[in-house]
């Protein structure tokens, strides 16, 4: 099901400790973000993503989620051809709660 040319990985692969080299990019609606977020993400819907992308920067690493990878995946192939670092985390929100890590509203 995954498209081999949108970079992409898996949840437990993410460090546990997301330092300064890299950057949570959580392109979900406003009401999802309400709700719970991965703490230090940066929230931009995938709506305003075009006119917002200059608040990225194109060289760090970001990984980009969504609820459950879809729209996520959307905006990585975007980012990317854009020439930005992204990678798509497989399972979005559903999996990073699944698999215990830390969610802040």
């Amino acid at each position: 099901m995954s498209d081999p040319d949108i970079p992409t990985t898996d949840v437990h692969a993410i460090p546990a400790a997301i330092g300064d080299d890299l950057v949570v990019l959580d392109v979900r609606e406003h009401h999802e973000w309400a709700a719970g977020h991965i703490d230090g993400a940066i929230h931009i819907p995938l709506g305003e993503l075009p006119v917002r992308v200059g608040e990225l920067d194109p060289s760090v690493r970001t990984l980009v989620v969504c609820h459950l990878g879809g729209r996520s995946a959307r905006a990585t192939q975007w980012l990317h051809a854009q020439g930005h670092d992204v990678t798509n985390v497989d399972g979005g929100m559903e999996a990073w709660e699944q698999a215990g890590r830390p969610v802040v509203s």
